[in-house]
């Protein structure tokens, strides 16, 4: 059982929890996806998956984390009684550590387009439109963008849950949101802007594919942090009389919002700049410095959002380094810098090799494409979902039943919810989630 080491109030759960959501799941990755499969068609499933499938399963992992209290390597056989139940715990460790190493790769993009903007702004550097493409294919500034990242994230971890982690997340989050809202006013007021408006938000039935649906259905696990075992190590922090399901409920919202936020500033700003939204992982790169350089001060409001776009990242990076670290450090916190310093060395020469795809091993591809695009493969496809399936499983088959009831009925006025909870994580969605993973993997 943790000592000592719980977060400081609920809010700082909910923010640090839906940070670790929000970054480059709803950021990122959500409008590069939607703009890959149809907009509206993609939006609309992925609202409807976040709700239906997102929601209950983020709840699991929360009442495995809030009922065990212990180190995810160690709290499935805690709460089961057999040590075979901890291998679900060391998959969702192996599956954060690999999505953290090619995280970082992007992280590092983010910092190195904000020194880039400020050599700008200080008339070092002249503006080329084509520096995205130059960055990520030079192989120094790739790798020294990943490290300055991971670096970053091994500082904050260092501080510990409250001072470090907690204190981040109630800075930055409520900020994001509130430049999220400028950016999205200034980007609808654009000529042109409302044919991106209409492929954002109104669903075509003629652009839903299957694979988009898997897609979809990947995304919400990507975007809500599931199956890695990093929302079962933040709820394991919390205090007994936490809501989790209320906490779930507002990180599931928080999360909605900010991945519509993103695609209200993307696609009106791309349809209105004649910027193609398939255009890959540097739609961000791309079509938000052309929204700004619009606005008034608009180079100072670029560097605010890639600054707050960092620290979202981070917060997502944070608990991909915090969950693996819990294991290693346990209840002495005496070890954390120590151990916070070599896990990040670890990621770090992990992360030279997807750093390297966009550069001298762009024409190195089997598989999904890059060793990028098959480390993202791997774990949003693979990893993520079995993961999700194992916990989801264990949740229905192994936990008691009457555990999960006290857990309910502490957090609800409306004990009759807890049967169709209870109904749709044992019987339904584990074969929802068969079904899907079974199906992109032919």
């Amino acid at each position: 059982m943790h000592k000592n080491k719980h977060w400081n109030s609920s809010l700082g759960f909910i923010l640090a929890s839906a940070g670790s959501a929000i970054g480059l799941g709803a950021i990122w990755k959500f409008p590069y996806i939607a703009g890959q499969y149809g907009g509206g068609a993609f939006l609309i499933q992925f609202i409807l998956f976040t709700l239906l499938i997102g929601l209950p399963l983020l709840i699991v992992e929360f009442y495995i984390g809030h009922a065990g209290k212990t180190f995810s390597l160690t709290i499935f056989s805690k709460l089961s009684g057999s040590k075979f139940m901890d291998l679900i715990g060391l998959w969702g460790n192996i599956a954060a550590f690999i999505l953290y190493a090619f995280y970082s790769v992007i992280g590092g993009w983010i910092i190195l387009f904000i020194g880039y903007y400020l050599g700008i702004i200080f008339n070092v550097f002249e503006l080329q439109l084509d520096y995205f493409q130059q960055m990520i294919a030079n192989p120094l500034l790739s790798i020294l963008g990943a490290l300055l990242f991971i670096m970053l994230t091994e500082v904050i971890v260092s501080f510990g849950i409250q001072n470090g982690i907690e204190r981040a997340s109630k800075i930055m989050m409520p900020l994001l949101f509130l430049l999220f809202l400028i950016i999205v006013g200034r980007a609808l007021m654009l000529e042109g802007a409302i044919e991106g408006l209409k492929y954002f938000l109104i669903p075509r039935f003629e652009d839903l594919s299957i694979e988009g649906t898997l897609y979809a259905m990947g995304q919400s696990f990507f975007a809500l942090s599931l199956g890695t075992t990093g929302m079962i190590t933040y709820a394991s922090y919390t205090k007994d009389d936490t809501n989790v399901i209320q906490s779930a409920l507002w990180i599931v919202i928080m999360n909605l919002l900010i991945s519509i936020l993103a695609g209200l500033a993307i696609f009106p700003a791309a349809s209105a700049l004649n910027i193609e939204v398939e255009a890959g992982p540097g739609l961000l790169f791309l079509v938000l410095p052309k929204l700004f350089e619009k606005m008034t001060f608009g180079f100072g409001f670029y560097m605010l959002f890639l600054i707050l776009f960092l620290f979202a990242a981070l917060t997502s990076s944070i608990s991909l380094l915090e969950l693996n670290l819990s294991n290693l450090i346990k209840n002495n916190e005496n070890k954390r810098k120590k151990y916070a310093l070599l896990l990040s060395l670890a990621v770090f020469i992990t992360s030279i090799f997807p750093a390297l795809s966009f550069g001298i091993y762009k024409d190195f591809k089997f598989g999904a494409g890059t060793i990028f695009d098959n480390m993202d493969f791997l774990v949003s496809n693979i990893m993520m979902p079995l993961g999700v399936l194992f916990t989801t499983l264990f949740c229905g088959f192994v936990l008691d039943k009457q555990l999960l009831f006290s857990i309910f009925t502490r957090n609800s006025q409306h004990s009759k919810l807890f049967n169709l909870w209870y109904t749709l994580i044992k019987y339904i969605l584990p074969i929802v989630i068969i079904i899907v993973f079974v199906t992109q993997l032919i």
